[in-house]
């Protein structure tokens, strides 16, 4: 008894004494905790990212958003009445299959069996992820290994470079290059040097990313341009994940050329695509991986010990859309294509007002974004002390004194790059009417306000 009395004051005694010591100063014991436990070293320097910064800039009512890529116009209303009826039904509010819904998986099978032109297996070859997003993680995580090297084609999806660090990699850059002389650019007047794209390929290098239709060139790559990428692969046994999610909006007299469809390349290709950009639904957060059986495996056990499934009512939908339109692809009634030539009048439209404002347009073959060069506009902003790219300063500028959002374009490139990219912003014309309407008001009054 005594003993177990005195344990009871010592107790007492110790729990006084730090609280005591916690009062007058600080607890040790918490100091150490905070200061011993800090990031993992694979997020070092991650922290900062364009979308956090400038959807809050934008956020603002009063402000006309031409920034984030998100579409404002309404999905197909098949699409949003399949995922009604699938939320009503209690056993589609359940979970399915982890790799992917069997109706979604089947569907993408039907589609893209017609577009690679080969057979391709619902179960095995088919992951569904949450995003594209998703995708590009499965991939990195599940096939690039510490200490590899991935060459990226600059500018790039910011993701890229983040999560080829996460996996261990080194991200290894290589910039488009613009061709020099022409009045009104084209993505097609970017392009990439033999010579410094083959040095990039070492022992060391893992895999090539791809995004065709480029985001934010808005590029499709020719298919002399995917030979030649596809040429360095086989050569040096290095495999290719090829972001194609605006692999639809493809404006006339352009092509789009899957890379996996080239002669030794479906062995040693991950093509990547999403229900968001094929359907207009980006809050939906659905992507699917393609690729051979040797390769998707890994993707898998990535996906079953992390996301595990994606939510079933959502891949139903998605099932129903592709059944909905794989019967009219190549006629001007599919989704897949008639999207796109709505959004050629966008674009041209948006290309013509920005001409207009003084401004030189990059017009893309695809995707939904327009790189813009400011350069003649000679906007003086030294009264901006903050230290960053002439491109952060403009679009901050412009959405305060304007009330226009954009993206500034060295978000997508390295540091050795942002010198040739600071005078261009990114903006996004999948919008509808109205919201260009407002823009073009901005835009016509740009000195006067």
């Amino acid at each position: 008894m005594n003993i177990a009395r005195q344990v009871l004051t010592c107790s007492k005694f110790a729990y006084h004494s730090a609280n005591v010591h916690c009062r007058r100063g600080f607890c040790t014991s918490q100091h150490i905790m905070t200061s011993r436990h800090t990031h993992a070293k694979r997020i070092d320097g991650l922290d900062k990212n364009v979308w956090v910064a400038f959807t809050s800039l934008a956020a603002d009512p009063s402000v006309v958003n031409l920034g984030q890529g998100f579409p404002d116009i309404p999905p197909p209303s098949y699409v949003k009445e399949a995922l009604a009826r699938a939320a009503s039904e209690d056993r589609m509010n359940q979970y399915t299959r982890g790799f992917g819904h069997p109706p979604l998986v089947k569907a993408l099978s039907q589609v893209y069996g017609k577009v690679y032109g080969r057979h391709i297996d619902p179960l095995k070859e088919i992951l569904i992820t949450v995003g594209g997003y998703g995708s590009l993680f499965s991939t990195m995580q599940g096939l690039v290994e510490e200490g590899d090297e991935v060459i990226i084609i600059e500018p790039f999806f910011d993701c890229y470079v983040p999560m080829v660090r996460m996996a261990g990699a080194k991200p290894v850059l290589i910039s488009l290059r613009l061709k020099s002389g022409k009045k009104t650019p084209t993505s097609a007047d970017w392009f990439l040097d033999p010579e410094e794209l083959s040095s990039k390929f070492t022992s060391k290098t893992k895999a090539i990313i791809l995004n065709t239709p480029n985001n934010p060139i808005g590029k499709v790559f020719s298919r002399d341009e995917l030979q030649m990428i596809a040429d360095l692969c086989i050569k040096h046994d290095t495999l290719c994940f090829s972001d194609e999610v605006y692999e639809w909006l493809i404006y006339r007299g352009h092509q789009h050329i899957k890379i996996a469809t080239l002669p030794g390349m479906w062995d040693r290709t991950i093509t990547i695509s999403s229900a968001g950009k094929t359907f207009s639904v980006t809050g939906w957060k659905l992507g699917w991986s393609i690729g051979p059986q040797h390769l998707i495996k890994h993707l898998q056990t990535v996906m079953q010990n992390t996301m595990y499934t994606c939510p079933t009512p959502l891949q139903e939908a998605v099932a129903h859309g592709l059944l909905h339109n794989v019967d009219l692809m190549g006629q001007p009634e599919c989704y897949f294509s008639s999207l796109a030539e709505e959004l050629e009048g966008k674009r041209d439209r948006m290309a013509a007002i920005l001409q207009e404002a003084g401004m030189t347009p990059v017009i893309p073959e695809g995707g939904y974004f327009m790189l813009v060069d400011v350069t003649s506009l000679d906007q003086d902003l030294s009264h901006i002390v903050e230290d960053e790219s002439y491109d952060y300063k403009f679009v901050k500028w412009m959405i305060k004194e304007k009330k226009l959002a954009a993206i500034p374009v060295t978000a997508f490139v390295g540091e050795e790059s942002k010198k040739h990219f600071e005078k261009y912003i990114r903006l996004c014309f999948i919008k509808q009417d109205s919201t260009l309407d407002a823009a073009e008001t901005i835009l016509k009054n740009w000195r006067k306000i």
